[in-house]
């Protein structure tokens, strides 16, 4: 037996796995974001440890016996956020998350700093990664930096609190921007532009690796047996595509998650860090991956339903199924900034080409359309770098409605695979990570595809019409962005 917890935004789920990869229950602890200004997002890390007890402590409840002979755990995680340690081990702050952007300005002052990290660390600087936030601490609040001895990822600081170590895979390490993507290894340069040492960091491992065992008293909690061994991990997206057994180079998958990833595998480090793409490891030995970002997928369908009131299912039944034609109401959905591909913490969201006659329905529809176009976006930078996706595996909360993927993969050109099991997302993939540490079997014999059951591919009476609306899309962030300039930050 195996288990996978995957610390999200708004949920922290645990799920119990058989040998047979069958998942056998899964529960979630909701969590909450604090948002003390505009554009900060920030949680507190006790939150999280409250809700992996709570979780746990459901499944051993309600399945002592195969609690009993867990052997492994394996962690996924959101990426980028900053926990603090002080000299013994305390958090001096609430995490900074990865969808705050008030670090803006010091992603320039990291590049002044650092002008080799774009091919050491294979990214942008953007304010939603983990070394920015650390140069903001610095100038805005120097007794904590001062006070600051470890800085931990948040399911690094969850292991901790676990096993009593501080140890990080490398998935999760690559979006810190103190990690040589290509080396494998923690960048000095990058981690002294931020004021930092190694000595701040913790140890690095595959997430395929060993990381810690579970601390004795945990494991008498939880009715087990013996001390279960924790894996290395995964950041959130590298744990998604373990789980979907996107392992090998050329895979590629689709995340509509609180955020938006298109993630491509890859045999080596392949930085292309114009347009906002990413190139971090994967979590499994010898492998990469290029991924661009949207930084309110499913999480601008969220911020509508609580708009109007209504909840997501009443919001999406209003629309036809299939939707065969656009919205005439266009939406940005940059509700926190935009990652891919224009790299904008403070550019925010817009409806457009509204009037007297314009339905509900019709803004719902826009919404799900905005979000396909900033995938669209994603696409094409991809495509700029040489790396051409033309099918991908659909995960995350939003995959569970086929209008929304019939709509992206009229706007995207992509063949879209919905799956049986795509909701399990990180926690399965964690799972899968905590078998191959325990067992040492070949990743591609664990990781295997999941069932696709369904295909969606370009409608070619709807997709061609999507090319007006997309170029009304593109063309409103320049004049949003200057319109921006004009209002308080």
């Amino acid at each position: 037996m195996f288990v996978g917890i995957d610390l999200g935004t708004s949920g922290l789920k645990a799920v119990l796995v058989d040998g047979a990869q069958r998942v056998l229950a899964s529960h979630t602890h909701p969590l909450h974001v604090t948002s003390p200004h505009a554009g900060w997002n920030e949680q507190a890390p006790g939150d999280w440890w409250v809700a992996l007890l709570a979780a746990m402590d459901v499944l051993a409840a309600r399945h002592p016996r195969e609690m009993a002979v867990v052997r492994g755990i394996g962690l996924s995680g959101q990426q980028h956020g900053a926990v603090l340690l002080g000299e013994d081990g305390g958090v001096l702050r609430p995490c900074i998350l990865w969808n705050d952007t008030r670090a803006t300005a010091q992603c320039g002052e990291f590049e002044r700093r650092f002008p080799e990290f774009r091919q050491v660390c294979g990214n942008m600087a953007m304010p939603g990664f983990t070394a920015p936030k650390l140069i903001w601490v610095a100038e805005h609040e120097p007794d904590v930096f001062r006070a600051t001895r470890h800085v931990l990822l948040p399911k690094a600081w969850l292991r901790y609190r676990m096993t009593g170590e501080m140890i990080e895979d490398m998935s999760d390490a690559s979006g810190s921007l103190w990690l040589d993507v290509g080396r494998r290894c923690w960048s000095d340069g990058a981690l002294a532009a931020c004021g930092l040492e190694t000595r701040a960091m913790p140890a690095l491992v595959e997430g395929t690796a060993r990381a810690g065992a579970l601390d004795a008293g945990l494991a008498r909690r939880w009715g087990m047996k013996v001390r279960p061994v924790l894996a290395g991990g995964a950041g959130d997206n590298a744990a998604g595509a373990v789980g979907l057994g996107a392992v090998t180079p050329g895979s590629s998958f689709l995340s509509l998650g609180t955020s938006g990833v298109l993630w491509l595998t890859t045999e080596r480090f392949r930085p292309h860090p114009q347009g906002g793409i990413h190139a971090f490891c994967h979590a499994v030995p010898d492998r990469w991956h290029q991924m661009g970002v949207t930084l309110s997928a499913a999480a601008s369908l969220a911020w509508w339903a609580r708009t109007t009131g209504m909840t997501e299912a009443a919001l999406l039944a209003e629309l036809p199924d299939p939707v065969t034609q656009p919205s005439p109401v266009i939406f940005l959905p940059y509700l926190s900034g935009e990652r891919t591909p224009h790299n904008d913490g403070r550019i925010r969201g817009v409806f457009a080409g509204l009037s007297q006659g314009t339905t509900r329905a019709q803004m719902t529809q826009a919404v799900l359309e905005g979000v396909a176009f900033s995938f669209r976006d994603v696409v094409d930078v991809l495509a700029a770098a040489g790396s051409v996706v033309r099918e991908a595996d659909v995960i995350g909360g939003g995959s569970n409605s086929r209008v929304w993927v019939s709509i992206l993969a009229n706007v995207t050109g992509l063949s879209l695979h919905r799956l049986a099991h795509g909701a399990q997302g990180g926690a399965f993939g964690a799972a899968r990570l905590a078998r191959l540490a325990v067992t040492g079997e070949e990743v591609e014999s664990v990781c295997l595809p999941l069932k696709r059951e369904e295909t969606l591919v370009p409608d070619p009476q709807v997709s061609p019409a999507y090319a007006a609306p997309l170029a009304r899309y593109r063309a409103l962030y320049p004049a949003v962005r200057s319109a921006m300039d004009t209002l308080p930050a």
